[in-house]
């Protein structure tokens, strides 16, 4: 077997698109020459790091499509000014079993008590948990789904959105 340069290494390392290796490599092998780290703690830590890249841009551009009007956190919302909702409640729908199972939620309530804000919250903790989302305005659905109706594209739009919207 013949080692080629280490430039052949990083156009391997791009052509495989494990940027993140091909970015720390050098630093860890020097590492590892000193003794600090074993090879395959190098190699661990350097597809761990892989991973958690990968994972990052992949939760990044999953808020992009997602669509979503604004950044609101469960943490952020003020469940002392409004009791009715129940803040565990809502921390376990954020975990997506929900979606697992095969269950819808729906937000109702007078405009200006949070329902958006969890809407976002949720959709986002979702997204970190491994589903897609895609939010859509209630009063855009509904009209999106009339048109779709009266066009008789219907179950094309339903098919549409439900393949666009809580899939792992």
């Amino acid at each position: 077997m013949t080692f080629e340069t280490p430039d052949h290494l990083e156009r391997m390392l791009t052509r495989l698109k494990l940027t993140e290796i091909r970015d720390q490599l050098d630093g860890l092998l020097n590492e590892a020459g000193r003794g600090e780290l074993t090879i395959r703690e190098a190699l661990t830590l350097l597809c761990e790091r892989e991973i958690a890249r990968k994972d990052q841009r992949r939760i990044e551009m999953s808020y992009g499509l997602a669509r979503f009007p604004f950044v609101r956190e469960l943490s952020g919302f003020d469940f002392g000014a409004q009791p009715s909702v129940d803040k565990g409640q809502f921390r376990d729908l954020a975990t997506g079993r929900f979606i697992a199972n095969g269950e819808a939620v729906l937000l109702l309530g007078p405009p200006g008590v949070g329902k958006t804000h969890l809407a976002v919250a949720i959709g986002r903790e979702v997204i970190v948990a491994g589903y897609t989302v895609l939010f859509v305005p209630a009063m855009t659905l509904v009209a999106t789904l009339a048109k779709a109706h009266a066009e008789g594209r219907l179950e094309e739009k339903l098919t549409h959105f439900a393949s666009q919207s809580c899939s792992s």
